[in-house]
């Protein structure tokens, strides 16, 4: 049995409810990012450089994070999430685009790296709704324009100088409108590790935008994405390297429209695009189907269901448990 706790957070502007999560996971964040030493993490003069370069909108409110943790070096380094150790996850996502347009993702990390934070924001007046990761980057989230997003690793080991992916999503987040705003950013801010990123807005615009720290940011109109870059591609981390079968689950559900958008998500919750945390200690952690008309967060686990709302987002807290299950056959909870 693994349990995880999520806590739904709203603060417009960085406040003692983030401090707190900093607090509680700085310990587990600061030995993650010197396991290579110090020397290998760059110095704050080059970490604020570089967002002064690349996402100068951001600075202030990086610069008054900082400040609100203690202000000191390193936390102002790791925050700045330039040029961080590579961090990979598995992930599967799909952009339903019939109706209602939704995009329905899994998260699939392990519980003991993982901030569990559902996040309400304002940094710049335009209200944020996401899932947290290393304080104040986004794992998935939507904006107050009805622009969502998530992201999946991309399969691919090459690293290289740059931000951590999940900095410049909330520079997305933060700063643009719609899908083709979000392309934008996507293809000029360096990032340190391919990444699958799927977009899509209210007025039902969507992309899948493959983006790698060395070579050109590609956007495909792909709606199933998981952990490669190309359609006879084979990831290289073995744990992933199930994606086509995913793809061609989640693929086959988009293909009969008909069917509507609560099997696509009956898709997610089964395996093989379900993973068990408790069998391979690692695994989905979470289902997010975000609904941009409604401004809406359904986060579903096989057993339950948490819905938040940008409009009327409720601050609170839940503990997930993750049984181990039969292998294969076991039909999500409805």
């Amino acid at each position: 049995m693994i349990e995880v706790t999520f806590r739904a957070v709203a603060e417009d502007r960085p406040g003692p409810q983030i401090l707190e999560q900093f607090e509680r996971t700085w310990p587990a964040y600061r030995a993650w990012y010197l396991r290579d030493g110090e020397a290998a993490r760059p110095t704050y003069v080059q970490c604020r450089r570089m967002l002064r370069e690349h996402l100068p909108e951001l600075l202030p409110a990086w610069e008054r994070l900082v400040e609100l943790v203690g202000g000191g070096d390193l936390e102002a380094r790791f925050l700045s999430l330039y040029d961080p150790p590579a961090f990979l996850s598995g992930c599967t996502q799909a952009l339903w685009t019939h109706r209602t347009p939704a995009l329905v993702r899994n998260y699939d990390y392990s519980p003991h790296q993982f901030d569990g934070m559902i996040l309400r924001t304002a940094l710049h007046g335009t209200p944020v709704l996401s899932m947290s990761d290393c304080v104040w980057g986004v794992l998935d989230g939507m904006n107050g324009y009805g622009l969502a997003l998530s992201l999946a690793f991309g399969g691919r080991y090459p690293v290289r100088p740059g931000f951590g992916i999940t900095i410049v999503l909330r520079y997305v987040l933060e700063f643009c409108r719609d899908v083709g705003e979000a392309v934008a950013v996507l293809s000029r801010v360096p990032i340190h590790v391919g990444y699958n990123l799927a977009l899509l807005d209210r007025d039902g615009r969507h992309a899948t935008v493959f983006v790698a720290p060395d070579r050109p940011a590609r956007v495909e109109p792909w709606l199933v994405s998981a952990n490669r870059q190309a359609e006879d591609a084979r990831p290289d981390e073995p744990s992933v390297q199930d994606s086509a079968l995913r793809e061609a689950v989640v693929q086959a559900r988009l293909s009969n429209p008909a069917s509507g958008l609560a099997r696509l998500v009956e898709s997610f919750l089964a395996e093989p695009v379900w993973r068990d945390p408790a069998r391979h200690g690692w695994g989905t952690l979470y289902t997010a189907c975000y609904l941009p008309h409604e401004g809406a967060l359904r986060l579903l686990w096989r057993e339950g269901e948490w819905r938040q709302e940008l409009a009327h987002f409720q601050p609170g807290q839940r503990t997930v448990r993750f049984p181990r299950y039969p292998a294969a056959g076991h039909a999500p909870a409805q």
